[in-house]
């Protein structure tokens, strides 16, 4: 049985499908449209997932969209009614985008699927989930558990922003919930646009800023903004919030709190204010966090958790939360984010309407094969769409590879590496990646400047051998998908002296804190990527061949596109960013391209191709 499922109007649309409860694919539809964050219908996604399981839209048994719109009008409809007047403006610019489009969602959905299939029929095959119980189903599914509590956690679905489930065998039950407009992304998010960064797509970089200040604000947060008792419940104070009927997050209470108006990006440099604001707004997501998983092991009495939702990308958090302790296990969903819903969707396709059984990996391996579940592109075709370009490339066997890119990296070259299936989700794992020699002191500045055009401050990630990691990190256990901070050992690190210590935030990031400073935050810390043999095999021989030329078992890892723009899914597409950017390498697959060996003239004005993020 096939089951297809779509997320989709919101942000990241994407499509999943599994087939009889296994994984087949998934992809975001900004991965094939070029467009960041792509809300429209997934058609592109929708038709690589058909494709890849060779069948025909007529073949899926069921498609299920990942929640439901009417409860969606219902929460706008009945929060404008609560808050009326006020927010007039913004419920007169909403409603016709609803009444035209959202509202009939289901119809629209009838309407695509049969343009691409005439006969499908719509009437019996498509289902919709609900926005958390997907997300939650997302996360426990593939999780190698028999049983685990579920915690999700974003902004908000129809009407929840927290949920907590109990997963059992093949059965999801969600048992709490915390309702709009009390929400820990939101309040995450209005922070966010605070700071000057983008809604939705910017938080990261505020958790990347929060190393560099120090959390002065962290009582006026939890004294004005918001009541959190000890369980981790909480509930926001609406007076100085505008996200429930304004165009923007925080009003002029909020700024007079902490006594700056919001950052405008164009117009206003990072201070240390803003670096204080962040690690503040951090410290107390980090504090929610484990209070919250705290309480639920304490009642539950259960050794699993799993996490999804957007506040699960929130990696140092993550950290912070599994070496507390509260439980044994923690297992985290790379597609956290509402693309995740589509795969979630579709499992829930499986196991609830259809009471699908469900396999349990016995040695604690997940369902995600690695996350690696987007196109790949075989050799022959590969040459075929570079020659289409007019790229120069020599193919290699396996084995020059390794030592010819393992020699460019150790000569601190900026790699491009495209290999095998896309990732799902919104880490760049080793399939398209943009790699480095992290123990060079100035390949951060030189990836964030001269190659990704973004701002200096924010960190990359290391991709380390699995089995080489607690050698180099406080960590046990493994993180296969980047969503884990933790930190850099003692006995590699670079004390830091008193006046480098006295540093303005940013001006750190000159000084090198350890042995593989291009990956060393401010703080110590990193994003780690364990690499496994077993999901990504030439990706862990790339990184053996390294350490063996090295003794260091680690590369710097970044996403293999520039800011703004999404990760790159083709040749076409790696070659585009290569000639764009200050890449001196690019490997996709067996092929080998050099920058000295491009014709000139195909190099394009990339910095400003993409809107900013």
């Amino acid at each position: 049985m096939y089951i297809l499922g779509i997320s989709a109007f919101y942000h990241d649309s994407a499509a999943a499908i599994i087939k009889s409860g296994k994984i087949i694919a998934a992809a975001q539809e900004e991965r094939f449209t070029r467009k960041k964050h792509d809300s429209n219908y997934p058609i592109n996604a929708i038709n690589y997932c058909i494709e890849e399981c060779e069948i025909s839209l007529n073949e899926v048994d069921f498609v299920v969209f990942y929640d439901k719109p009417f409860l969606k009008f219902e929460r706008l409809l009945e929060t404008y009614l609560a808050f009326s007047p006020r927010g007039f403006t913004s419920f007169r610019k909403a409603m016709p985008i609803w009444i035209k489009e959202k509202l009939f969602q289901k119809d629209l959905l009838r309407r695509k699927l049969i343009q691409s299939e005439p006969t499908f029929d719509w009437k019996n095959k498509l289902l919709f989930s609900e926005h958390h119980l997907s997300h939650a189903a997302s996360a426990y599914y593939p999780s190698p558990f028999e049983e685990a509590v579920v915690l999700t956690m974003d902004g908000v679905g129809e009407w929840t922003t927290t949920s907590v489930a109990i997963g059992k065998g093949n059965s999801l039950t969600i048992h709490k919930e915390l309702h709009f407009p009390h929400s820990l992304g939101l309040l995450y998010s209005a922070f966010t646009y605070y700071t000057g960064f983008k809604v939705n797509s910017g938080e990261y970089k505020l958790m990347g800023l929060a190393p560099y200040g120090q959390p002065l604000y962290t009582d006026a947060i939890l004294e004005n903004l918001i009541d959190l008792k000890d369980d981790g419940s909480f509930r926001l104070n609406m007076k100085y919030f505008d996200y429930c009927t304004g165009l923007k997050m925080v009003n002029r209470k909020f700024e007079k709190l902490f006594g700056q108006a919001a950052r405008k990006p164009d117009r206003e440099d990072l201070t240390q204010f803003h670096m204080d604001i962040a690690a503040s707004i951090q410290q107390v997501t980090e504090t929610i966090v484990c209070k919250i998983a705290n309480q639920l092991s304490q009642e539950y009495k259960i050794d699993n958790l799993c996490l999804a939702g957007g506040v699960a990308l929130n990696c140092v958090a993550n950290g912070k939360l599994i070496r507390e302790g509260s439980f044994k296990n923690v297992w985290i969903q790379p597609a956290s984010g509402d693309a995740g819903g589509a795969l979630g969707a579709a499992l829930i396709g499986w196991h609830s309407f259809q009471d699908g059984s469900r396999e349990v990996i016995t040695n604690q391996q997940d369902h995600m094969q690695g996350s690696y579940l987007g196109p790949k592109f075989e050799t022959e075709e590969i040459e075929q769409r570079l020659r289409s370009v007019n790229a120069k490339f020599t193919t290699l066997d396996e084995a020059t590879l390794y030592d010819e890119v393992a020699n460019a990296l150790v000569e601190e070259k900026a790699v491009g590496w495209m290999q095998g299936r896309m990732e799902f989700g919104p880490r760049a794992l080793g399939g398209r990646s943009i790699i480095g020699d992290p123990r060079s002191p100035t390949m951060q500045k030189l990836l964030n400047l001269k190659v990704k055009y973004r701002e200096s401050f924010r960190p990359f990630a290391p991709s380390v051998l699995a089995e080489d990691a607690s050698s180099w990190f406080q960590m046990q256990g493994t993180s296969p998908y980047m969503l884990v901070v933790a930190d850099v050992n003692h006995s590699k690190r670079i004390q830091m002296t008193k006046d480098q210590e006295n540093l303005f935030g940013i001006e750190k990031l000159n000084v090198a804190r350890s042995e593989i400073p291009a990956v060393t935050h401010v703080d110590y810390s990193a994003r780690i990527q364990t690499v496994h043999k077993e999901t990504n095999p030439r990706y862990y021989n790339l990184i053996k061949s390294f350490k063996d030329k090295t003794a260091c078992p680690i590369v710097v890892n970044t996403s293999f596109n520039v800011r703004g723009e999404p990760i790159v899914c083709t040749p076409e597409d790696a070659f585009r960013c290569f000639m764009g950017t200050d890449i001196e390498m690019l490997v996709v697959g067996n092929c080998v391209l050099k920058k000295e060996e491009q014709d000139p003239s195909l190099a394009q004005d990339y910095k400003d191709a993409f809107e900013l993020d």
